[in-house]
């Protein structure tokens, strides 16, 4: 297969796996991968809106934690649910650069 998505399991949802460049895919190759992405990449703000809330509700944990080591792992939890969130948004942009090499 020249291409397939896999779930990515930080991220909570399907990524392209391309194994070649964008140019060297047919017309309809392309539409079927910009298809697909653009079913996967619909669900990425309401991931994101999960996440958030997460980091609110650890936010609470961590106001009333008083143990010092609970409290360093509150914060980690807290920044890698950032940074999956960080990259979500990176994702989702992906589809706009993507466009613009298809109407190049």
């Amino acid at each position: 297969m020249r291409y397939f998505f896999q779930l990515d399991e930080r991220l909570g949802i399907e990524l392209p796996v391309m194994k070649h460049q964008w140019e060297e895919y047919s017309l309809h190759e392309r539409a079927d991968i910009l298809f697909r992405w653009e079913q996967i990449r619909g669900r990425i703000p309401d991931r994101i809106h999960k996440l958030e809330a997460a980091i609110r509700s650890k936010q609470s944990q961590l106001d009333r934690e008083d143990d010092f080591p609970a409290s360093c792992q509150l914060n980690s939890d807290i920044a890698d649910l950032a940074s999956t969130i960080n990259d979500l948004h990176l994702w989702f942009r992906v589809n706009q650069e993507v466009d613009e090499k298809l109407h190049q």
